[in-house]
Formats: C-alpha cells, structure tokens, sequence
C-alpha cells in the first residue's frame, strides 16, 4: 500500500472526534449491560430466583435494542439529507442524557414499579441514540478517507466499543474493588453513570470541531445544480429507496452481523452471569477478564481493519466467522476451569477472533451503498441485525444456562449464528476499492 494517498489536511481530527465519540457512547450503552448483569437485577428486579432477576433486567437490556433500528431510520434520514455531522452531535448528547440520568433514578425499593418503567424508557433512548450514532460515525471517516485503507481507517470507529466497554468495565472493576458489596449496591453503582456528564462534554467539544463528509457535500452540491438545471424533482425518502433498490445489500449486512454481535455479547455480558451464578467466581473475575480482553480487541480491530485492505473484506470477515465459531468450544471448556488465567484467555482469544469481523464490517457496509442512501441503508442494516442478534443473545444464553444447567445449548447458539454469517458474506460481492463517490443506489463497481 506504498501507494496509498495520504490523509487529507484535519482527518485525523475526523477519526478522533468518531473514536471518541463512539466510545463515550458505547461506554454508555456497555455500562448498562454490566449494571444489568450484576446490580440491576438487585435493585430494580428483586426476585427470589437470581437467574429470573437477572432474565428481567436483560429483557429491559434487549430494549434498548429495539429502539436502536428506528434511530437507525430516523438518523439515517436525516443524515442523509441534512450531514453527517450534526446527527453525530445530536446521538452523542442524548446518549449521555440517558446515562447521566440513570445514575439519578430511585430504585424499587423506594418507588416499587415506577423504578424499572422508567429505567426501560431511558434505555429506550439509549437505544435510540446508539441506532444513530454507528452510521454516521463510521460513515464521517469512510467518506473522508481514500479507497486505499479505507478499511484500516474506517476500523478506528469501530475500536470505539472496546475503548467504551475497557472504560466501562475498568470503573467498575475499580470500586468492586475498593468497595464492600453493600457499599457498590447502595450508591457505588451510581458513579460511573453520573461520569457520563463529564465524558459527554468532552466529546460535544471534539465532535463539533470536525468538518462534514467532503462525499456528502459533493453528493448535496451535484443535487443543487441539477435541481437548478432541471427543476425541483420530488425524491422518494432514502429508506424507501434502500427497501426498493437495496434490500439485497441490507441483508448481506444483517446476516454478516448474527455471528459478530451474538458472539461479542456472550463472551463480554453473559460472562459475567456465567461466573459467577454457575461458576461461583466473584464478579471481579470475570470484569477483569473482559477488561484485559478488551486491550487484545483494542489493538486487533485496526490490524484486521488493514489486513482487509490487502486481502478483501470478504476474507478477512470469514476468518473471524469460522473462528469464533470454532473457538465456542475451548472457551466454555476454559471457562469451567474456573481460574482466572484461563478466563482471561478464553475471552482474550475470543475478542481477537471477533475483531476480524468488526475491524472490516465499517468499511464493509460503507461500500455496499451510494452516497444518498448510505446512511441509511449501512445503519438499517447494522440496526435490525442487533434486535435478532445482540439484543437476544444474553437473554437466550441465560435461558439455556437456566434450562439445561449446561453449556453446550450456548455453544450450538453461537454456531448457528456463525453459520449464517458465513452465507452471507460468501453471498456477497468483494468491496474493497468501491468509490464511495457515487450518488445512485446501483450495485457498487470497484475502481481499485
């Protein structure tokens, strides 16, 4: 790649007002998955039977989910008619709203029922937010950067969900250890959400220093001249056009999800239910696991992000498909050793093996759509995906814990999902080198 073209003048601004941003926001969305796991089941769904508590607080988990596909459609349409930029700031500010105000809420013990409403309606908006948030931030440094490493400098995005679940899981890990359990329950837990405040400032400060998509404004200039050429032409909505003119390319990008989300998900929030409800290990065991784990995923996501600009996106996803899938049944078996140097390898190899689909997934679904519907389409995709994947995957692998008092249901739960993704992808075309400057919503050419 000694050929490549170099960054142009404040991209490195653009990849870290997206790096930041997205981790600040995954911080956010993790936080609460790591609380649901291991207070939230206490103090917002008391329940005789621990496992059913916490059934309970990942069902308001799965929640936010469902919100994140039409914050993927309203996000996505405006974003492509409005920028990129602004819709970045917008997802960013109700994030932290949400968060900043969990750490506020009373919990069932004070306001019985109305404590569990209303922490599910902000994680609706948590949802909401996030649904937003991928698309523009992956899209922003996609449309900035040259075709050459797209993929390397689109994957920077994407690092943000490890930095965000490391910062998650390391203040955590902080006051269970210098905390009594007690302490933690009673108002320890609160900390990290109320930190949020601080950590959204800082990233409404870099975001609004960054400059909007070059691709866009040339996509939204071309429009003007042609509209004053040829008169106001009334367009269909950019999700119309996606569903009609790009429903094959949505389901590619849905069925290359199922293996990555419901993998990372169960290797970094049903862990923590695994060790210590089945495995009897204090819950430091398994924070601290995913937090060195997440180190490994921090640093392999670009690596697998370069390597696909060499190979294809479509090799360097499949390595990660099969891999993890293959990697399901030495991870429980670690697992069950109940020590922390093996927990802590079976999740560190686990989330390398991951990030050789999450490093080339931004660029990936960049390429697959032109410049009108490439908001929307990338995160209609990546969205609906996470309701069957993501927003399930803990919630089907405590219910199969819960049902069979083993393991292997789990194990089989993930290859399935493997196998799927792995269809997808080979039913896909290879996008590396696809100009990105296209404005119709035909199948894309590659130009490199």
């Amino acid at each position: 790649m000694s050929n490549a073209a170099p960054p142009k003048p404040g991209f490195a601004k653009v990849v870290i007002g997206s790096l930041v941003g997205t981790t600040i926001e995954w911080y956010d969305f993790f936080l609460y998955g790591s609380a649901a796991a291991l207070v939230f089941n206490k103090l917002f769904f008391p329940n005789e039977d621990e496992l059913t508590g916490t059934l309970l607080a990942f069902l308001t988990y799965a929640i936010g989910f469902l919100a994140r596909p039409l914050g993927g459609l309203v996000f996505g349409h405006f974003g492509d008619k409005l920028g990129r930029k602004k819709l970045l700031v917008l997802s960013l500010f109700l994030m932290g709203g949400a968060t900043f105000a969990m750490g506020l809420l009373p919990t069932y013990a004070a306001i019985g029922v109305g404590a569990p409403l209303l922490l599910t309606l902000l994680r609706l908006v948590q949802g909401f937010a996030l649904g937003g948030e991928w698309g523009g931030a992956v899209l922003i440094v996609s449309e900035h950067g040259s075709a050459e490493r797209r993929g390397f400098w689109a994957s920077w995005p994407q690092a943000g969900a490890p930095m965000g679940n490391l910062l998650a899981i390391a203040v955590l890990a902080v006051l269970a250890a210098v905390q009594s359990d007690e302490a933690f329950l009673s108002w320890g837990w609160r900390v990290p959400f109320l930190l949020s405040g601080v950590l959204v400032l800082i990233g409404l400060w870099i975001r609004l220093s960054v400059t909007e998509s070059p691709i866009f404004l040339e996509a939204q200039a071309k429009a003007r001249a042609k509209e004053a050429e040829q008169g106001a032409v009334r367009e269909r909505p950019p999700v119309v056009t996606v569903l009609r003119e790009n429903w094959r390319e949505v389901l590619i990008a849905m069925g290359a999800r199922m293996a990555e989300n419901v993998s990372y998900y169960v290797i970094t929030a049903f862990i923590l239910v695994y060790v210590t409800t089945s495995l009897g290990l204090p819950r430091s065991t398994g924070l601290n696991a995913v937090l060195i784990g997440s180190v490994a995923h921090l640093v392999a996501i670009p690596l697998w992000g370069a390597l696909s600009d060499r190979i294809g996106r479509r090799a360097t996803y499949l390595i990660g498909a099969v891999g993890v899938g293959a990697w399901m049944f030495p991870f429980f078996w670690l697992l069950d050793l109940k020590s922390f140097l093996p927990v802590t390898l079976a999740v560190t190899v686990g989330l390398v093996l991951h990030g050789a689909m999450y490093g080339p997934q931004a660029a990936f679904f960049s390429e697959l759509f032109g410049t009108k519907v490439r908001y929307s389409g990338a995160s209609i995709g990546y969205q609906l995906a996470s309701i069957a994947a993501g927003a399930l995957a803990p919630i089907i692998a405590t219910a199969l814990l819960r049902d069979f008092g083993s393991s292997f249901p789990i194990v089989l739960y993930v290859l399935g999902m493997c196998v799927l993704t792995v269809i997808a992808v080979v039913a896909s075309r290879e996008t590396r080198g696809t100009s990105l400057s296209r404005t119709d919503t035909d199948r894309a050419t590659v130009s490199a």
